[in-house]
């Protein structure tokens, strides 16, 4: 295949575009870190919490369920532990 100067030019900036766009997928590749499960909820509980987002939505849902964590969490910072508890 023949090429023109123009043909070079234009080929040569695909390239670097392609060679830009493989580098910044290299790089987001490399800052990714693992998801980590926090909390490994039942079917039982997902179900639910699924069928409440679709009643009551996304942010109303989320907000309540980060409010019932915060407060077992508080209760298990004020001493409330299992092991204090049995």
């Amino acid at each position: 295949m023949k090429y023109n100067k123009e043909d070079r030019e234009k080929y040569s900036e695909a390239i670097d575009r392609m060679q830009e766009g493989l580098d910044s997928m290299i790089d987001l590749y490399n800052e990714a870190e693992d998801d980590v499960v926090l909390i490994a909820y039942e079917e039982e509980v997902i179900h639910a919490i699924k069928k409440a987002k679709e009643t009551f939505g996304d942010e109303f849902i989320d907000q309540k369920i980060n409010t019932i964590v915060k407060e077992v969490l508080s209760l298990m910072e004020g001493g409330q532990t299992p092991k204090k508890d049995k």
